[in-house]
């Protein structure tokens, strides 16, 4: 019987902002590996819960009301929510308020870090969030942590959101980042931390080529 082959898993974390997606879904594809989007499959649970005219704020309905929820996300990126696409409808400011909400819930984590963990059981992943190397993929073969000053990232996630044609608010934007920030950091759920094996890059003044070398470079030298 011919030995197994080993998958490999790169973890890559950090606060709101600082290129995670981006940067993850680039060096995936320079590697062959899949790309898993952990922070859109919480986007799209704040999105069902909302839709379903749940309050979020409300942790005993969201609990309860979670086994009617099922995520799913295709080979190009694509989001479902109960088989309705959702790609782009998570990405507006209104859902990015209560995705860190619903995400401190246990009951909520419990469910999507299974099916992260067992996405991560079939290929080699590249996987991102803000809880992936302490918590989801702890013996992940490498682990980033990506950060940059908050104003830098206020000010990309306004440039995004402006690029989507959304109307925003530079100071609204950044007051959300400085709250998602305090509620990942410090939930009691997996709270957002760098790891003491993470390798550390401020993406603050490097643009994202730069970024997913330094990652790739590391890579190659584990």
């Amino acid at each position: 019987m011919a030995a197994m082959t080993k998958l490999t898993q790169i973890a890559i974390d950090g606060p709101v902002g600082v290129g995670k997606s981006t940067v993850a879904k680039l060096v995936a594809g320079k590697l062959g590996f899949a790309y898993i989007d952990t922070g859109a499959m919480y986007r799209a649970a704040a999105y069902f819960f909302l839709e379903k005219n749940i309050d979020p704020d409300d942790q005993k309905a969201v609990c309860e009301n979670l086994q009617d929820l099922r995520i799913r996300l295709d080979e190009k990126q694509r989001v479902f929510v109960n088989d309705d696409e959702v790609t782009p409808k998570i990405r507006t400011q209104e859902i990015s308020k209560w995705t860190s909400v619903v995400a401190a819930y246990p009951c909520v984590r419990a469910k999507l870090v299974k099916l992260q963990q067992d996405l991560a059981t079939k290929t080699n992943v590249v996987m991102d969030g803000r809880d992936i190397g302490s918590y989801v993929l702890p013996d992940a073969d490498l682990k980033i942590y990506l950060d940059a000053d908050v104003d830098i990232r206020a000010m990309r996630r306004y440039n995004d959101l402006l690029a989507k044609g959304l109307k925003s608010d530079l100071e609204e934007v950044k007051n959300e980042t400085i709250i998602r920030d305090e509620r990942d950091m410090n939930r009691k759920e997996s709270p957002l931390i760098k790891t003491s094996d993470a390798v550390l890059i401020d993406t603050g003044n490097k643009d994202i080529d730069e970024v997913v070398a330094m990652i790739l470079s590391e890579f190659k030298r584990d």
